[in-house]
């Protein structure tokens, strides 16, 4: 009995932590994940082809101002710093998955794989997604390059004479790397917890907060900010489980057969279904 309580005064997020440590299957998924959340974080230092380095420092120094690529550095986990192969992450696989999505009800024959297509369809309508992802990744890397030629920190970048050359070696390179942060995370989805598209952009986002927070705050003396900034973040988690979990419970009300002393007796029971 006493046994029974210390395990039940543990706090949930510890109990669950060690009942993942006691079952071998679930461990060796969450081992996985990591494995691959590691391997993508090596990927986001591996540079394009024909970068200047001290040039992307100066560009990417906050003292310069440049917000815009501030925040496409933070949401690419510091990659687009590094001028990495995984600069753009997996976001070209997200705007082609939205462009689906806005094409499935317009176009017959994407709508009727969406219907009646079964797991089959869905598998087409996944593979078309993934060809779709390949022109978004190359125009989206063109227009990354041409931001940072404006900016300074590369030359030449451009479709005509000597510059055609290098401006398609990086574009594949970053495509390249993109379509490679998207197999990480379809190995995730298949093999480990979660959604792994998901936590690929989680893992690059959460990577840049520590040097995000150190220049915002603490290299400012701003610790205030950094208290509100944290009670945002953790009111904004609430809100967000809050309303994932919130159930409308709808009253159902049955009848019910019970024998008894050789005789059948009619009981009411009730209970709800619990919609999303």
């Amino acid at each position: 009995m006493q046994q029974t309580q210390t395990v039940s005064s543990r706090p949930k997020l510890l109990q669950a932590m060690i009942d993942v440590a006691g079952q071998p299957d679930l461990r060796g998924k969450v081992l996985f994940v990591l494995g691959i959340l590691i391997i993508y974080r090596f990927v986001a230092h591996v540079p394009v082809p024909g970068v200047d380095v001290a040039n992307l420092a100066r560009y990417f120094d906050p003292a310069q101002g440049n917000n815009l690529a501030g925040m496409l550095d933070l949401f690419s986990g510091g990659a687009l710093r590094n001028m990495s192969v995984a600069s753009m992450g997996v976001y070209p696989y997200i705007t082609a998955s939205i462009v689906m999505q806005l094409l499935i009800p317009v176009v017959p024959r994407l709508q009727q794989l969406s219907r009646e297509g079964g797991e089959a369809g869905r598998q087409r309508l996944n593979q078309i997604t993934h060809w779709l992802t390949v022109p978004m990744a190359l125009a989206q890397s063109f227009g990354q390059l041409v931001l940072l030629e404006r900016g300074g920190v590369i030359e030449g970048i451009g479709l005509t004479g000597g510059q055609l050359g290098p401006t398609i070696a990086m574009m594949f390179s970053m495509t390249a790397g993109t379509m490679f942060c998207v197999w990480l995370g379809e190995l995730i989805t298949e093999r480990g917890i979660g959604n792994g598209i998901s936590l690929i952009i989680f893992a690059g986002i959460v990577s840049g907060l520590p040097t995000l927070l150190g220049q915002a705050f603490l290299q400012r003396g701003n610790v205030g900010g950094l208290v509100v900034f944290f009670a945002i973040a953790l009111i904004t988690v609430y809100c967000i489980v809050l309303f994932t979990e919130a159930q409308r419970r709808i009253p159902v009300q049955y009848g019910r057969s019970v024998f008894r002393s050789g005789r059948m007796y009619r009981q009411a029971g009730a209970t709800h279904i619990p919609l999303r």
